[in-house]
């Protein structure tokens, strides 16, 4: 629990984002509510560029809990490990961001489920592992909520050049961020820097969608 009394106010942090972002654009991230479906390597990673750019809401989806395997590309701690990563990702968040408003759904996104879980999310960010998932979820996201831009990910794997990692808008409001080729199977897995360098793409993404910026 963040003690509020050892914490800059609200008001001021409120002013110190607006001195950096300028107060319309701070505005427009205060006003917005990100939803993550997946709290791993991207998932959480994306969260906390969010929280520290300032978005008002995020509302985090994961069924799973943090386990040691995360610990080097995930932004949980050891002490965190056998937690749900919603209840361990909302605590760390508000030590970053304490005012932040934080919808948790410790659930396993379903064809049946996405609709009500999103529906309040003005962007909605991928971040499964499984290709499935993924595909589910745009392919759900595209054809029933025709209002939300959704920013998603394909291949971030190994130690392939970082310049490699790109964003695609492949329509109106979907974009597409990876090197769209690696595999977890092809190589090493996943490092930290090139899942961040990806999941720093999605946030990215997001901030300019919400700053008008709808390209790439």
């Amino acid at each position: 629990m963040v003690d509020l009394r050892c914490i800059p106010s609200k008001e001021d942090m409120q002013r110190a984002l607006e001195a950096r972002h300028g107060k319309d654009l701070q505005q427009k991230f205060t006003n917005s509510t990100v939803a993550i479906c997946g709290l791993g390597g991207l998932g959480s990673n994306i969260a906390v560029s969010l929280a520290r750019a300032g978005i008002g809401k995020l509302i985090l989806v994961d069924f799973d809990k943090v386990d040691i395997s995360n610990l080097h590309r995930q932004q949980y701690k050891a002490d965190q490990i056998g937690r749900f990563k919603t209840e361990a990702l909302a605590e760390n968040l508000r030590e970053i961001a304490p005012y932040i408003q934080v919808e948790t759904h410790a659930v396993r996104v379903t064809e049946e489920n996405f609709e009500a879980l999103l529906s309040k999310a003005d962007l909605i960010c991928e971040a499964f592992d499984r290709a499935e998932a993924k595909a589910m979820l745009v392919n759900g996201v595209l054809e029933k909520l025709h209002t939300k831009y959704l920013i998603a990910a394909s291949g971030m794997a190994g130690l392939g050049s970082a310049n490699s990692i790109q964003t695609r808008r492949i329509t109106n409001r979907f974009y597409l961020c990876g090197d769209g080729i690696s595999d977890v199977a092809d190589d090493i897995g996943l490092v930290a820097p090139r899942v961040m360098l990806c999941a720093a793409h999605q946030a990215h993404m997001v901030l300019r969608i919400l700053s008008g910026n709808l390209e790439p």
